[in-house]
């Protein structure tokens, strides 16, 4: 478990390089600037930046091989994960999909500052979003499951790997789901909180 900002940075290091590492230290520079523009994150995990949002980003990597790609990540908002994942693998094609204008707006900006080319921000709903095949699809607070699940099965295909950080509700969310469909899913423990999990499938789920 990580307790403090120099593991999570060590952590992180398992992932990417030395370049990629820049970008993360240049994305909480960001990250902590706009938070005064508009709140992105709480004020009180600002301490923990590392952690509680680029680490806790950083994990999903574990549970995928390398180069998975497109990746899809639903409601990134903040930039966790799916902004994480571009900076610590710029060659991957990441998706993402934020509604909401003003931080979609930040999205862009932060990918262009971070020289990301291959991250490309939705600034709509999931719903108006031109479907394509995801080999990863993520999501952090995004919807209920059912919901995500039902809003987001056209992108997926039988190898699709779902990756859908959850607090300590993770294990009842999946029991709640369609017999078949949560045979897709098991629970990972998180390596940034005791409570959390992440619930991590593949394929595509026949009924949400």
């Amino acid at each position: 478990m990580l307790s403090n900002e120099e593991e999570a940075r060590a952590y992180c290091a398992r992932f990417t390089d030395a370049a990629g590492l820049a970008r993360l230290e240049r994305l909480a520079e960001l990250l902590l600037a706009e938070n005064r523009v508009q709140n992105l994150i709480a004020r009180n995990s600002e301490e923990f930046l590392w952690v509680r949002h680029i680490a806790d980003s950083a994990q999903l990597l574990a549970h995928v091989s390398r180069g998975t790609s497109p990746w899809l990540d639903l409601g990134t908002g903040a930039g966790p994960p799916g902004l994480v994942i571009a900076a610590m693998c710029p060659d991957l094609t990441c998706v993402l999909v934020e509604s909401r204008k003003k931080r979609a707006e930040w999205l862009a900006r932060a990918a262009a500052e971070l020289g990301l080319p291959n991250c490309r921000v939705e600034a709509r709903k999931l719903e108006s979003v031109e479907s394509f095949s995801a080999a990863a699809i993520s999501a952090r607070a995004f919807a209920p499951l059912p919901k995500l699940l039902d809003l987001s099965s056209r992108f997926s295909t039988r190898d699709t790997v779902w990756l859908l950080p959850k607090g300590r509700s993770a294990g009842q969310e999946v029991q709640d789901l369609p017999a078949r469909t949560a045979q897709m899913f098991h629970v990972e423990h998180s390596v940034t909180d005791p409570q959390a999990g992440i619930l991590v499938g593949k394929g595509r789920p026949e009924q949400a």
